[in-house]
C-alpha cells in the first residue's frame, strides 16, 4: 500500500517554509498532494489559478522536485475529506514556533475526531526557515526587499510582478 499524504494549505505563496516541509515529507511518504485551499481568508494576493503554477513551477522547474511523487491540487472541503478522495490516512503540517502549535494540536485533534484512521504529522522547517512565512514574504516584497533567502526564483518573479 502506498502512503499518500496531504499537505494543506493557503501558499499565498509557498515558501522555503513550506518547501522543507515537502522535501523532508519525500524521504517517508510514496506521494504527496500539495492541496491549495482558499481557507477562510477573503484577501489573498495570488488566486487560485496563480498559486497552482507558482507552486507547480517553484517545486518543478525551480527545484527539480520529482513529478511522480507531488500533486498539486485545489479543494474546499474539509481536509478529512481531501484524505478519503485520496485513500490518505496521513495529513502533513510544517510547525515554525511555539506559537504554531497550540492551533495545529487542536486542529489536529478535530481532524482526528472527524477520521479516527487520520494521523497528522508534524514537520519543522530547517532553522533558518522557521521564521518565514507567507504574510511577512508578501511584507517584504511590497517593499521591493531581498527574497532570495525566503523563496524560489520563479515565485520572487511572480511576487514582483503583482507589486510592480
Amino acid at each position: 500500500m502506498k502512503n499518500i499524504a496531504i499537505y494543506p494549505g493557503t501558499f499565498d505563496p509557498i515558501t522555503f517554509g513550506h518547501i522543507d516541509v515537502i522535501k523532508k515529507s519525500l524521504k517517508f511518504v510514496d506521494k504527496i498532494i500539495v492541496g491549495i485551499s482558499n481557507g477562510n481568508q477573503k484577501n489573498f494576493l495570488f488566486s487560485m489559478e496563480e498559486r497552482i503554477n507558482i507552486i507547480k513551477k517553484a517545486l518543478f522547474n525551480d527545484l527539480k522536485l520529482p513529478r511522480n511523487k507531488i500533486t498539486v491540487i485545489t479543494f474546499s472541503s474539509l481536509t478529512t475529506e481531501l484524505c478519503k478522495k485520496y485513500n490518505s490516512n496521513i495529513i502533513l503540517r510544517g510547525l515554525r514556533a511555539v506559537s504554531d502549535f497550540e492551533y495545529e494540536f487542536q486542529l489536529a485533534g478535530m481532524n482526528r475526531k472527524l477520521n479516527n484512521k487520520i494521523e497528522t504529522i508534524f514537520l519543522m522547517s530547517d532553522v533558518e526557515n522557521q521564521i518565514i512565512s507567507s504574510k511577512f514574504v508578501k511584507e517584504i516584497a511590497q517593499h521591493k526587499g531581498n527574497l532570495k533567502k525566503f523563496t524560489t526564483t520563479s515565485t520572487i518573479k511572480s511576487l514582483k510582478e503583482k507589486y510592480d
